[in-house]
């Protein structure tokens, strides 16, 4: 159980500091504007964020774009937490972050530091069968529990991946929807 909650307490500050870190930095609209090829005066603006790495790639698919929220659905809620656990085992930090931010808000606030800081020392802790594992993960829905249309309970039994994890290693989350999309909150 100790080791479930320093976790579960690491990631929860991880996200805390993806809300803080995406808030002014990349916001969902940055996002959605780079698939789309934006006009060349937006892309005067962001030059260093169009070519940079494979977390912007991915994105798009897992943000709603700012004229339409993401759909309010179970498996809108398995895609994001499968979105979660790819860039977990890829250290995409900043998609780890930004999906996880209310949880990681909340571990700051209890003192753990910002998500960033957080997640590079989860990082370090996850091994690389892991890592590998979790690109691929994916979620049985018959595993999930929906608590309510708004949350849902993600078990770690419901991950599905190459290597085993448990609540020490893993852990279970709760993903509720806010802002549009769905979000870990604890």
């Amino acid at each position: 159980m100790r080791a479930r909650t320093m976790v579960s307490v690491a990631v929860s500050a991880c996200v805390a500091l993806v809300a803080c870190a995406c808030g002014p930095e990349k916001s969902t609209e940055d996002t959605d504007a780079k698939p789309s090829q934006p006009s060349a005066s937006a892309q005067a603006e962001e030059p260093s964020a169009t070519p940079s790495g494979s977390a912007q790639t991915e994105k798009p698919s897992a943000e709603p774009t700012s004229d339409q929220p993401a759909p309010r659905t179970k498996e809108r809620a398995i895609q994001r937490y499968e979105q979660y656990l790819h860039a977990l085992g890829r250290e995409d930090i900043n998609t780890v972050c930004e999906v996880a931010g209310p949880a990681a808000k909340k571990a700051q606030d209890q003192g753990l530091g910002p998500c960033t800081s957080t997640y590079s020392v989860v990082f370090q802790m996850i091994s690389p069968a892991q890592k590998k594992a979790l690109q691929t993960a994916t979620v049985d829905p018959q595993r999930i529990t929906v608590r309510t249309p708004d949350k849902i309970e993600m078990p770690v039994e419901a991950v599905k991946a190459s290597a085993t994890f448990s609540e020490s290693d893993l852990g279970s989350y709760t993903l509720e929807y806010l802002k549009n999309d769905w979000y870990i909150t604890d």
